[in-house]
């Protein structure tokens, strides 16, 4: 007798992947790599040039690592700290209810013009999508929420004009809701007796954690890096948002740059670290949304791995 080979034998349903060949998956990590130490490199010189001292600065100019260590900038700003801190109140106020109205709302109108059943779901994506191209201006704006809502000096100006949808959000959700929720699904549940609020909230939601995610941590970048409401809307300070009191610190500091002929301001550039001032206010005012940041993160990859309909 003959030895025949054996062929191995492969267990039925176990598929065998094909790796990719090492020298591109070590590419892609120095990809990787490189693109997050470009990132990261601009907000460590950032922080090292907030706490330099300022005369280092003019002579050596920017360094990662301060020529001499100082915390000037921050004691100046250590000053204003009430001011400061109630800021930081009103901002976090504002990004949590803001973010969180602002993506139901979102949510609430992409839902209806992704059903194809809906009769003026094209009416109602036109709409959406002229808001895109055209917009009134800012003086008509400025009108309708001073004159006809009148939002000025309260929270609802800082909340009310970044809170009704961004037409762009509202078409990439309705986009995600007509790619990614089967029709089968919504006609199976609406068999079993469950109601359009249901469906909605009990089975789509659920389903679009990825595109929620992600739509969540832009409305919340919005809110968070917002000043300008604050300058148009707010006159009383106790609705001073921290990027506008941020911006005003850095417009008082150009101010008394371009009338250092003065005697006064003279005395106060003297003893005003203004270069440093500049870095420490963008450190102070990125400092909790970078931190909040990886929970956004690991929600949206958890949302990427439940958020599956198996047929």
């Amino acid at each position: 007798m003959h030895n025949a080979s054996i062929a191995p034998v492969r267990s039925p349903g176990v598929v065998f992947k094909k790796r990719k060949p090492f020298g591109f998956q070590l590419l892609l990590n120095i990809l990787f790599i490189a693109a997050s130490i470009a990132i990261i490199m601009p907000v460590i010189l950032v922080l090292s040039v907030s706490f330099a001292d300022e005369s280092s600065i003019f002579i050596d100019g920017y360094s990662f690592i301060p020529k001499a260590f100082s915390t000037l900038a921050y004691s100046y700003l250590w000053q204003d700290r009430v001011s400061i801190l109630h800021a930081y109140g009103v901002t976090i106020s504002v990004t949590v209810i803001g973010s969180v109205l602002g993506l139901l709302i979102t949510a609430l109108y992409a839902y209806p013009i992704s059903r194809r059943d809906f009769p003026l779901r094209n009416g109602f994506a036109f709409y959406v999508f002229f808001t895109i191209l055209f917009s009134g201006g800012l003086v008509p704006w400025y009108l309708v929420y001073t004159n006809i809502l009148n939002v000025k000096d309260s929270m609802l100006a800082l909340l009310l004009p970044n809170m009704l949808m961004s037409g762009f959000s509202v078409l990439i959700m309705r986009t995600f809701f007509q790619t990614t929720i089967p029709p089968s699904l919504i006609e199976s549940a609406t068999i079993d007796g469950a109601g359009e609020f249901r469906i909605w909230w009990k089975i789509v939601m659920p389903l679009s954690l990825p595109v929620l995610a992600t739509i969540g941590l832009f409305n919340t970048l919005t809110y968070w890096n917002d000043w300008f409401n604050s300058l148009i809307f707010i006159s009383d300070t106790k609705w001073y948002s921290l990027q506008y009191v941020m911006q005003k610190t850095l417009m008082d500091v150009q101010f008394l740059s371009s009338h250092s002929n003065n005697a006064n301001a003279s005395s106060l550039l003297a003893t005003m670290p203004l270069e440093t001032v500049r870095m420490a206010m963008a450190i102070i005012g990125v400092g909790p949304i970078v931190l909040a940041y990886p929970f956004f993160q690991r929600y949206l990859v958890h949302g990427l791995t439940i958020g599956a309909v198996k047929g």
